[in-house]
């Protein structure tokens, strides 16, 4: 029997009464959103769509171009790091770094000095270390 009722449609007076409380009620609007409201935007998307109709892309930028703008944007950043103080960490990180390539250098003309030097005197300083078994 309910499922009988429930296929039944409303009486005509019923939805004469809700469409007269309806009318008196705020009905709810869309509200504007600014950004899409603003010319500034709808001018900037028409001249991307003109630009994109005529194929002229502006990310298709000449190679110079985009690497003089990608070294200027380093520049950039290099300078603002270098405004910036230096932490304890990367101070000592440094020093540390200076210690080792001041220490490879000496390494290095060490080598070379010995490169320079005759093969007897090489022999003689190797002989000078080892000891002696009596």
């Amino acid at each position: 029997m309910c499922r009988a009722q429930c296929w039944i449609s409303p009486p005509r007076q019923v939805i004469e009464n809700q469409q007269q409380q309806e009318e008196h009620l705020i009905k709810p609007q869309k509200l504007i959103n600014p950004i899409l409201a603003s010319s500034q935007r709808r001018a900037l998307h028409q001249e991307l769509i003109f630009c994109h109709k005529q194929g002229m892309l502006p990310r298709k930028k000449p190679e110079l171009q985009r690497v003089l703008e990608n070294k200027n944007r380093e520049q950039l950043r290099r300078r603002e790091l270098a405004l910036q103080p230096r932490t304890d960490l990367e101070v000592k990180l440094r020093r540390r770094r200076q210690r080792i390539q001041l220490h490879e250098l000496e390494e290095k003309k060490w080598r070379e000095g010995l490169t320079n030097v005759p093969e007897f005197v090489r022999v003689r300083q190797s002989l000078k270390h080892v000891p002696h078994s009596s």
